[in-house]
């Protein structure tokens, strides 16, 4: 099913859900190219009508792949896993594949949307109180159900989705402030992860558009 033509992701370097998508690429091995969208220039390049085409609700990332253009990553990142060959993104075996979906879910769902970029400005001066509360409450419900799902990883011993959500979940926590150690089985599987290479090639501080103060 995998065409000649490489997959393009419109992302933004600091983007939670395009940093997913960029570590799910580097786990399968898959060459991209990328487009930024820078959210702050310009008063957000994703507010463009151009972009509006791709992605219709204005957010990173959307990819370009396969003939068709899809947005939210844990669709992209399903969709990679089934079209490509690699290490699984998702278990075989049903009961572990629902807590991964469970737990990337929690995070996707549940905790990082209510921190992004829009929210934030909506909130204003209020934002850091904001985001750690909802961080903290989110992890508060993530770390007793990891205590229960992980082995090396987030569900057992092979990484899967579950711990493409988790890495960039924790970094937004340490930019906001959250005392990360309170969670020690986040922390500890946040450390086991970071040490991987497709997860330091994916990194905020090693994209293309990674500004030069930020970068590693």
């Amino acid at each position: 099913m995998a065409t000649q033509t490489k997959p393009v992701l419109h992302g933004y370097f600091r983007s939670s859900c395009s940093w997913r998508v960029r570590i799910a690429f580097a786990l399968k091995g898959i060459e991209y190219d990328q487009v930024a969208v820078n959210l702050i220039k310009d008063g957000g390049q994703q507010l463009t009508e151009q972009y509006k085409t791709l992605n219709p609700m204005q957010q990173v990332p959307a990819v370009e792949i396969d003939g068709v253009t899809l947005s939210q990553s844990l669709a992209v990142i399903q969709y990679i896993d089934e079209t490509r060959p690699g290490p699984r993104l998702l278990p075989a075996d049903p009961k572990a594949r629902a807590q991964v979906r469970m737990i990337s879910d929690l995070i996707a769902s549940g905790i990082q949307p209510l921190q992004n970029l829009s929210v934030l400005q909506k909130i204003g001066a209020e934002k850091l109180p904001w985001a750690q509360h909802f961080i903290s409450r989110g992890f508060q419900a993530l770390e007793p159900i990891l205590k229960q799902t992980a082995g090396k990883y987030c569900v057992g011993d092979e990484i899967s989705m579950a711990d493409i959500c988790l890495v960039p979940q924790v970094y937004n926590a340490e930019r906001f402030k959250v005392d990360v150690g309170q969670y020690p089985t986040i922390k500890r599987l946040n450390e086991t992860l970071a040490e991987i290479e497709a997860f330091k090639l994916s990194h905020p501080s090693r994209q293309p558009d990674t500004p030069a103060d930020l970068q590693a």
